[in-house]
């Protein structure tokens, strides 16, 4: 897909999809997606292959047994997840390593879990919300990539992303939600994970819904995982307010998060047993 003109004119370079991602996204789109030649796509690429078992093989994932092959991976996860954590190690690898993008990258695994599932306890696009909150933050890797020394003073300046977005617009004519968005539709995402990722940060800072997002659905749960993941005490405030402007039921929304709250939290106690 092709990036908005206005970027392009900023001279910030959008990464290109990885090549295994542009054949996994294909595989994905089929309407019967063919289990065996997914798995045999990921483990052709052997970094690409060890990230996933070890990301399946974490507390997070809540497996009782090790996983010994992307396929099984697949059996116990089911594709949308194991999907994810793929795209999640491709996008990862689309950028230098770097301190300051690793609370990014943490960030980026939690949300994208907690929308993804919420989404699928909701009966909403799970694959969508997954990746619109592995993609939501992309931007800031972007300008980091694209000028480390500048972005890196933007980063310490900024207290919040509101912030920060009004720097990056000073600094180099767009912020990271733009950009972000960009990326996303150079990737291939959906209509739903773009519009989540554009408008994430003026959703979350005004607790409204633009007018212009499309799928307003996804948007809510970007908005409710942020609230989640920073301000627990306020989850619940901010789904009375969301479900009615995304036509979700409040107090559906309020149980799918309890049950999903217990259960990150059961995996983070189990997670620091094993690394106590």
């Amino acid at each position: 897909m092709s990036v908005n003109p206005e970027l392009r004119s900023l001279d910030i370079d959008i990464p290109a999809q990885p090549q295994s991602l542009v054949k996994l996204s294909l595989l994905l789109a089929d309407d019967e997606i063919n289990l065996q030649a997914t798995a045999s796509l990921i483990e052709t690429d052997m970094a690409l292959a060890s990230a996933v078992m070890k990301a399946v093989n974490s507390s997070l994932y809540g497996l009782k047994g090790r996983v010994q092959s992307v396929q099984q991976a697949i059996t116990y996860l089911g594709m949308r997840e194991v999907a994810a954590i793929t795209f999640e190690m491709g996008l990862r690898a689309a950028f230098p390593p770097a301190p300051e993008l690793e609370p990014l990258w943490q960030r980026a695994s939690r949300r994208g879990l907690l929308m993804g599932r919420l989404a699928g306890a909701l009966s909403l696009d799970a694959w969508a919300a997954h990746s619109a909150g592995l993609f939501e933050e992309c931007g800031k890797a972007v300008l980091f990539r694209h000028a480390p020394e500048h972005y890196r003073s933007m980063l310490r300046a900024a207290s919040n992303d509101t912030e920060l977005a009004q720097l990056e617009h000073t600094g180099f004519g767009v912020s990271h939600d733009a950009l972000g968005a960009a990326l996303c539709e150079s990737w291939g995402l959906g209509a739903a994970a773009v519009a989540s990722v554009r408008h994430h940060v003026l959703a979350q800072a005004e607790l409204r819904l633009p007018d212009a997002v499309v799928r307003r659905p996804i948007c809510a749960l970007s908005v409710l995982a942020a609230r989640w993941l920073e301000a627990p005490d306020t989850v619940a405030a901010a789904v009375q307010t969301l479900a009615p402007l995304a036509d979700l039921d409040a107090a559906l929304v309020q149980r799918a998060l309890q049950r999903l709250g217990a259960a990150l939290a059961e995996a983070d106690a189990a997670e620091a047993t094993v690394t106590a």
